[in-house]
């Protein structure tokens, strides 16, 4: 698709200029690419096999991040705990700093995972300072090569293609996440697991070709006040992702909540306005379906992303996402970020707003020295 197509389509109907968004919709789109030459990069250098040789004899992984990137670690610390058999923990590279014993107690024989698209996030370079007084070794991960980060820890994945001129995080998540979980496969020896994360970004192709226009015209056609994304185990980071993709670009208030979470409470904010995001996962479709359901009863607009949609599911959900990829359910979990993400940006232009520039955000955060440990 040309840069001149990307941005009518990014545009159409919208008040922003003929570039609003173009950056962020063209980075979207583009992740099926960056995925192959992410994983060629990772085959050609080895890499995983020398982080796999570097920690062969940890007892766990600790997975640290901040914003988007402590949603990859949600994400990759499942795939990680399924595939390897072995403790895996996400962590806000926050909780480190003022809680560092109660944070490492646990996780003395541990690797670090820092995690920074840019290799700069300030409290990502606290961590890894702190990490290194008490003789941890640690593995950062990065798109971008060169920076502060790869230059404080042990080993580094770079991966300079997933890299984005938006300040909002798509691709990067989506290439992190991808290079964590063929990591874990890496680790566990599982082949099959590894074959399926080649296969997937070619197969995942044919989602986006109607994908961003089902998107925006359900966003057109709809008006919601509040947003509430439902995930359960490795969906959960995904549910915060998208959580976060709809506040950054388009400004609008959401939560976030396990699946089955919502029912306990919080499903009294259930109306016509709020739309309800379900993540449906394979191990607890039954349970995932009820809820569904059951907010469909009390009157909820729902957005379902699954693999597989039987009939329930359809006549419930005002608009179903059909991934229908033949490849085992964790190694699905980057063509399902795409709803969230194409959301977040169609939802932010029909508001009038660029989402390549969100209000009050920069692509890196950086803080005074004195405002961290």
């Amino acid at each position: 698709m040309s840069d001149q197509s990307l941005s009518h389509q990014a545009n159409d109907g919208h008040k922003p200029g003929k570039a609003a968004a173009a950056h962020s919709l063209a980075e979207i789109l583009s992740q099926p690419d960056c995925w192959k030459a992410c994983l060629a990069k990772l085959r050609q250098s080895q890499g995983l096999e020398r982080v796999r040789d570097r920690f062969a004899n940890s007892r766990g992984w600790l997975l640290i991040g901040c914003g988007s990137s402590y949603y990859v670690a949600l994400a990759a610390a499942a795939t990680m705990r399924s595939l390897t058999k072995s403790p895996a923990q996400a962590i806000p590279a926050s909780e480190i700093l003022l809680y560092p014993d109660l944070a490492l107690a646990s996780a003395k024989e541990w690797v670090p995972v820092l995690i920074s698209r840019s290799g700069r996030t300030s409290e990502v370079l606290k961590t890894a300072e702190l990490l290194a007084s008490r003789n941890f070794p640690t593995l950062a991960i990065t798109c971008t090569p060169n920076q502060p980060l790869e230059k404080m820890a042990s080993l580094t994945i770079s991966l300079p293609s997933a890299d984005e001129q938006s300040t909002v995080m798509t691709r990067s998540f989506s290439s992190m996440l991808l290079t964590l979980q063929a990591l874990a496969a890496v680790i566990a020896g599982d082949n099959n697991f590894s074959a399926s994360l080649e296969q997937m970004p070619t197969a995942a192709e044919a989602i986006l070709v109607d994908l961003p226009t089902r998107i925006r015209e359900f966003v057109q056609a709809h008006s919601f006040a509040d947003y509430v994304c439902l995930g359960q185990g490795p969906f959960y980071g995904l549910a915060c992702e998208y959580a976060l993709k709809l506040t950054e670009m388009s400004l609008s208030y959401a939560q976030v909540f396990h699946t089955l979470e919502f029912r306990h409470g919080p499903k009294s904010i259930v109306n016509s306005e709020t739309l309800l995001v379900f993540l449906l996962s394979e191990s607890g479709y039954e349970a995932e379906c009820e809820m569904l359901s059951e907010m469909k009863s009390l009157g909820a607009p729902i957005l379902a992303v699954v693999n597989q949609a039987d009939g329930r599911v359809r006549a419930a959900a005002n608009l179903v996402v059909e991934l229908s990829l033949a490849v085992p359910e964790l190694a699905r979990l980057g063509p399902a970020l795409w709803p969230g993400q194409l959301l977040g940006l169609y939802t932010g232009l029909d508001k009038g707003l660029d989402p390549d520039t969100p209000r009050n955000l920069t692509r890196v955060v950086t803080l005074e020295q004195g405002s961290l440990r």
